[in-house]
This record gives structure tokens, C-alpha cells and sequence, in this order.
């Protein structure tokens, strides 16, 4: 990408022994960046946006130089790794640092055509604006990946998701973003997903990974400066014929709970009704997040309950200090 381009940056960051990402590692990174341009957003708990067009001029290099550069003071500074996405625009960046893992930088062509073919396999929700609802329309009429969209008629995707979203879908399907990056806002969602190794037909591994996705989510919201709380989790589960299924639910309370995030994935889970579905991915995404100090929560006389939040918390200090793989409950061990 040229240091005339367009070039917005997006890093997903992971400490380099393992283990969530510490406020002190994020703010530093954090800083980091903004010492290289001021175009900078935070995406809470382990991402950022960057907007290098300027530093790229500056520098007098091109994007994956730059991303190199701050990789390794990263590294050096904050025992933080990251895995870098460059495109023009933010929602490619996003896409473009999902596909590679920490150490690596994927940078997306200019090329118009080169930027369709990226994302034409793309489930719909890889898109900015497409909800589990809008998901469920499209899927509804067969479009359930980003190259049907970009594919169908602007007027017919006017028509399924109204004048406004429909043009907005259809841009960003051909890999067009206006959504400029914003310093200071920051992210009302955390997500992660599992890919199994083959398209998989084992409710109880599917049920395992769903564990194992609540427990990082859990972990991840408690573990945030200030800590935070979910109101809504969505689960979408990605099967062998690259067809989509999301469903969403409202929770009683917010919370960060991991047990309670586990009861409601399997709820959501038992409602789509799989049976032997062959399943390639399962995602969650905890959306609507506040600040867990302004969270309600209903008190509990249940003192398995309390023992189980004190345990979780026990649990958060010791992966943050040895890393992710020190302690997990005995059903993932297993």
C-alpha cells in the first residue's frame, strides 16, 4: 500500500507469554501509537485502529515497514505481540487482522477487485451494520456470504433491509467503508470464535466449545480496566454448506459472569435446533457493554454462587500473571 493511500492500521494484540492482555500492556501500546500519528482507536480489550496515512509520509515508508516498526517496539517495550491488518479502509483492516496470527501483517491490495475476492467468502456478518437480525433476513433469501451481497442488486437489498442499510450493505460488500477511525471512541462488543479442525457433528464438542468461548469472554470483560459487563450475547455458528445461524438474547442482568454467559450460550445453542449439523465455527459476541461498576445485580443468597464468582476472580489474577494455559476448568482439561 502506498504512503499515498489510504492506509488504516488495525492491530490484535496478545502478550507474548500468553494470558489476557493487562490495562497497563494496553494503554502502553496504546500510547505507542498515538506517538506515531493521532489518529488513534481504542478497541477495547485487545485492539486498536490506527489511521497511518499521515505517519507513512513522514516515515517515508510503506505500511508494512511501519507495521514492523511497531511491532517490535511493542515488543520490546510491553511484551506485547500483535497481528496486523492494513487496508484503506477500518472494516477491511478488522478483516484483514482476523486472518493472520500474532507476528504476522496482512495488507490488503488497493485493487478494487483484489479487495472483492478477500471477502467474497465471508459470512455476512464480517460486514459493519449487519446485526444477527439483518443476518437472519439475508440469510433468509440466500445471501449468506459477502459475495452474493455484493453480487444481488442494490434495488433488491433495498427493498430486504430499507433504503439506508441496503445502500450501506451493498458499499461495504464491495469492500467500501466511510466510517472514518475515531480517536477516543471505543468498542461496544468483544467477540471470539473457535474453528474446529474439521467440519464437526459432536454436539458435546460443540457444547465444549462453547465453554471454553464463555470462559474467555468472561475473563476478557473482567479483566478490562474498570472491568465491564455484557446487557446482549450472540451466538453464530458457521456450518459445512457456508450457510450462517445467529440468534441473540437480551440478558436478565449484565453481567461478566462466566457461568452465566455459559447458560445462556447453550440456551441460545439448544434453540437452533442443530441436531447433526455439520458445524466448521462457533462465535461469540458480548455486545452492549457498560462499565461493571454501574451494573445492576440481583443479590444472591446462593453461597455456591458467591463461591463460584470468588473463585473466577482467583482464577482472572492467576491467568493474567502465568498465562492462559496454567489453569482451566476440568471438563476443557479433560
Amino acid at each position: 500500500m502506498s504512503a499515498t493511500g489510504k492506509a488504516v492500521m488495525c492491530l490484535r494484540l496478545h502478550p507474548a507469554g500468553g494470558g489476557p492482555l493487562g490495562a497497563k500492556e494496553y494503554a502502553g501500546v496504546l500510547a505507542l501509537l498515538g506517538g506515531i500519528t493521532p489518529a488513534v482507536q481504542a478497541l477495547p480489550p485487545d485492539a486498536a485502529l490506527a489511521d497511518v496515512r499521515g505517519a507513512l509520509r513522514y516515515f517515508g515508508c510503506d505500511a508494512r515497514r511501519l507495521a514492523a516498526v511497531i511491532r517490535v517496539r511493542a515488543l520490546a517495550l510491553y511484551g506485547v505481540d500483535a497481528a496486523v491488518g492494513v487496508a484503506g479502509n477500518p472494516m477491511l483492516a478488522r478483516a484483514a487482522a482476523r486472518e493472520t496470527g500474532p507476528g504476522g501483517t496482512l495488507v490488503l491490495p488497493e485493487d478494487p477487485a483484489a479487495v472483492r475476492d478477500f471477502m467474497a467468502d465471508k459470512p455476512v456478518t464480517a460486514l459493519d451494520g449487519v446485526g444477527p437480525k439483518a443476518a437472519r433476513t439475508l440469510c433468509s433469501y440466500g445471501l449468506d456470504s459477502v459475495g452474493r451481497v455484493a453480487a444481488a442488486p442494490p434495488a433488491a437489498l433495498r427493498r430486504i433491509l430499507g433504503a439506508r442499510l441496503g445502500r450501506e450493505v451493498h458499499e461495504r460488500a464491495l469492500g467500501i467503508d466511510r466510517t472514518p477511525v475515531r480517536p477516543g471512541a471505543a468498542a461496544r462488543a468483544v467477540a471470539a470464535e473457535r474453528l474446529f479442525d474439521r467440519d464437526e457433528l459432536d454436539p458435546v464438542r460443540h457444547r465444549r466449545a462453547l465453554l471454553s468461548l464463555t470462559q474467555e469472554l468472561g475473563a476478557k470483560l473482567r479483566t478490562q480496566e474498570d472491568g465491564q459487563v455484557c446487557r446482549v450475547l450472540s451466538l453464530t455458528v458457521r456450518c459445512a454448506d457456508r450457510t450462517t445461524l445467529t440468534r441473540t438474547r437480551t440478558l436478565a442482568e449484565p453481567t461478566a459472569h462466566s457461568a452465566a454467559l455459559t447458560a445462556t450460550a447453550y440456551a441460545l445453542y439448544e434453540g437452533l435446533g442443530l441436531q447433526r449439523a455439520r458445524v466448521r465455527a462457533l462465535s461469540l459476541r458480548a455486545e452492549e457493554l457498560i462499565p461493571a461498576e454501574r451494573a445492576v445485580r440481583q443479590l444472591s443468597f446462593d453461597p455456591e454462587d458467591e463461591k463460584a464468582r470468588r473463585l473466577e476472580a482467583v482464577t482472572d489474577r492467576v491467568l493474567t500473571r502465568f498465562g492462559p494455559h496454567v489453569i482451566a476448568l476440568g471438563t476443557l482439561a479433560a
